[in-house]
């Protein structure tokens, strides 16, 4: 029997017992803990656990006694079942539409679904629209107002991946820790060089040979987290900084797309903050 592995998350205010509450029921459940990460942030403690089990799971029932376990510590607590065999796809969105275009226009062949289309302004509502997907306007400049509605956006849509199309805002770790390593984001640079949103100028003004694009992980160190896929074109020392814009952007989708698709395809691993390609 092939053997049904949980992903469980706990975000709240940190204080003791709560590591051992959520390990020991694991345990009781006649769960093996496979991995388990751990952190805080100015009090905010988040933990993610792994645990599989060789038994047949009552998946409802686990759901129903862990969400007891959490109303009691006070914590906010979520499951992800790697038996889904449909994934939601969640993804966020700005005003840039290359990415988002490159995504829709191949949806039919991910092994998921595009649930929702998350945007901090209207600009590519249309594009939602048109792909018949739901689009959820997301404007609030608080950022903690904001990511408490993106939450319940994405318990709503039971979002298993969530892919940042270009989305020009920061995440927090009270929402990157719900989402452990099923948050993918590109950025125009080979990492860790040219930090920031003016990548493109940068490499330009210091008369960069090749300018590369990268997709990671998204962790609470924003740029820092595991590297899925990396790509790079060569600049021709004629090219203007528009011209370099416009490949990067091409290149931009192109590698978001690919880690997407090698994600749905559980071709990824991380491991000690390293993706491995199985």
């Amino acid at each position: 029997m092939k053997k049904t592995v949980v992903g469980i998350t706990v975000v709240g205010k940190d204080r003791e017992g709560v590591v051992a509450a959520f390990t020991n029921f694991a345990f009781s459940k006649g769960g093996n803990i496979e991995k388990v990460n751990q952190n805080v942030i100015k009090g905010l403690f988040g933990m993610y656990l792994e645990v599989s089990f060789a038994k047949s799971l009552d998946v409802k029932k686990f759901d129903s006694e862990i969400q007891g376990l959490a109303k009691k510590e006070k914590m906010d607590v979520s499951t992800h079942h790697e038996t889904n065999s449909q994934k939601n796809i969640a993804v966020f969105v700005t005003k840039e539409p290359l990415c988002l275009q490159r995504i829709l226009t191949n949806a039919k062949s991910l092994k998921g679904r595009i649930a929702v289309i998350v945007g901090t302004e209207k600009t590519l509502e249309s594009m939602a629209k048109k792909a018949k997907i739901p689009f959820v306007l997301v404007e609030d400049k608080d950022q903690q107002r904001a990511e408490d509605k993106i939450i319940q956006i994405c318990k709503k849509y039971d979002i298993d991946l969530i892919a940042l199309a270009r989305y020009m805002r920061i995440l927090s770790p009270n929402f990157v820790w719900r989402y452990p390593n099923r948050i993918i984001n590109i950025h125009p640079s080979l990492l860790p060089a040219f930090p920031g949103a003016l990548a493109y100028a940068q490499a330009y003004e210091r008369g960069t040979k090749i300018v590369g694009v990268t997709s990671h992980y998204v962790t609470e160190n924003l740029d820092q987290g595991p590297i899925i896929f990396q790509d790079s074109f060569k600049v021709d020392p004629n090219d203007t900084l528009e011209k370099i814009k416009a490949k990067g952007q091409k290149l931009e989708a192109d590698t978001l797309l690919k880690a997407i698709k090698m994600h749905l395809e559980n071709k990824l691993d991380v491991r000690w903050r390293k993706v491995h390609i199985k």
